[in-house]
């Protein structure tokens, strides 16, 4: 899996290698938990190959947050860098392949090739884009009926529609699955 962001490093070879010795590789099911909401977040996990989703409990309702897909990564990023219990569940949707490192061993690394501007920037880049990502889901709800969100996420990441239950929509739009079945009804009359 790594062979395809070597390139993408300005690092010798002989660090990439130590570095890659770093992550370890796992199998899993669908549904399998990677993080427990109230767990401190130890590990950051890459994506292979599968589906992850990261949800929380509210009042006994599973409200799901975001979606992660191949090249990706995932932690709950609050308690990963500031060891705080996390607020979220972390939890494979579609059988997986998937890579983790343990927190100690990415903060060395880290600290390592903090001094590297672009590798620094691309972390800057990747931390920015995730909090873009949670900041447009959040702006969406305020100001985006149902329906506008489920036309959004279809233009924006047709690999969801694709890919994900439709019960993990529903949830991610802040719909239930009843009112979902709706919008996909009213969308199919409309053309």
């Amino acid at each position: 899996m790594f062979d395809q962001f070597r390139n993408k490093f300005p690092i010798d070879d002989e660090r990439w290698s130590s570095y890659i010795k770093c992550f370890n590789r796992i199998e899993i099911p669908t549904k399998t938990v990677l993080l427990e909401e109230g767990e401190i977040s130890k590990k950051l996990f890459i994506i292979e190959k599968g589906c992850i989703r990261v949800w929380f409990n509210n009042n006994g309702k599973d409200l799901t947050t975001q979606f992660f897909f191949e090249n990706q990564s995932v932690a709950s990023i609050e308690s990963f860098m500031k060891k705080f219990p996390s607020p979220v569940v972390i939890e494979t949707i579609e059988p997986s392949i998937i890579w983790w490192i343990h927190k100690d061993d990415l903060d060395k690394i880290l600290e390592e090739i903090k001094e590297i501007p672009e590798l620094r920037d691309r972390l800057i880049n990747m931390l920015f884009e995730r909090t873009f990502d949670y900041m447009k889901h959040f702006v969406s709800f305020i100001k985006d009926s149902p329906i506008q969100r489920y036309l959004n996420l279809i233009k924006e990441r047709p690999q969801v529609i694709q890919r994900v239950p439709q019960h993990y929509i529903a949830s991610y739009l802040g719909i239930s699955t009843v009112h979902l079945s709706r919008i996909k009804s009213k969308l199919v009359h409309n053309k």
